[in-house]
C-alpha cells in the first residue's frame, strides 16, 4: 500500500488540513494518507502547543468518517525533536510492506535543504508539494484559507470559529485552546 504522510503540529486540526487531506488521496496516487500529529518540530518555536494527545484526540474524531485518511501518534514514541528523516526510517522498518511518500507543504519546500537529511529523503523517498500561501506546489489542491494561528487567536477573542473547523471538535477546540492559549 501507498501512504501519504503528512505531518504537522495540527494545533488544532481544522478544515483546511482535512481538505487537503482529502484530496491528496484523491489526486496523488496514494492508497491512505496518515495525518502526523508532530510531538515536536525542530524548526519551529511552538510557544502554545497543546498536549501531544489532546491534539490526536482532536485529529482521529475530526476524521471520524473519513475514509482513507488517518491520525496517527506513531512519532509520539520517537525521540524528540521530531526529524521526517528519522520518522521515515522508522515507519520503513515497522511497516515494510509499505511504500511511504511524503506531502509537505510550499513554505516548508523552500527551506527543504534546512531538514535533517533532506538529500537522503529526496533519495528514498517521493515527496509531493502541496501549494501554501505564496509557495506553489507540485500538484494542484484546493486550499482554504485557514490556519491553526488564526483559530486559536479567535477562541481567544472569543469570536466563531464555526465553518473552520470540524463541528464534531468545535466545542473542544474553544475549551482547550481558551484556557491553554494565552
Amino acid at each position: 500500500m501507498k501512504i501519504g504522510i503528512f505531518g504537522g503540529s495540527f494545533n488544532p486540526i481544522h478544515n483546511g488540513h482535512l481538505a487537503l487531506a482529502k484530496a491528496m488521496v484523491s489526486q496523488c496516487g496514494v492508497d491512505e494518507v496518515w495525518l502526523m500529529v508532530s510531538p515536536l518540530n525542530p524548526l519551529k518555536q511552538e510557544r502554545q502547543l497543546l498536549d501531544d494527545q489532546r491534539r490526536y484526540e482532536l485529529a482521529q474524531r475530526a476524521l471520524k468518517g473519513t475514509e482513507r485518511v488517518k491520525a496517527s501518534d506513531y512519532e509520539f514514541r520517537l525521540p524528540r525533536p521530531s526529524y521526517t528523516w528519522n520518522t521515515l526510517q522508522h515507519l520503513s522498518s515497522d511497516y515494510p510492506e509499505h511504500e511511504f511518500v511524503l506531502l509537505i507543504g510550499g513554505d516548508n519546500w523552500a527551506h527543504f535543504q534546512r531538514w535533517r537529511h533532506w538529500k537522503d529523503i529526496l533519495w528514498h523517498y517521493r515527496v509531493i508539494v502541496y501549494p501554501r500561501d505564496e509557495y506553489p506546489g507540485t500538484i494542484v489542491v484546493p486550499l482554504l484559507p485557514i490556519s491553526s494561528t488564526e483559530i486559536r487567536q479567535r477562541v481567544r477573542r472569543g469570536d466563531s470559529i464555526c465553518g473552520l473547523v470540524p463541528d464534531s471538535i468545535r466545542e473542544q477546540v474553544v475549551t482547550y485552546y481558551g484556557k491553554n492559549d494565552k
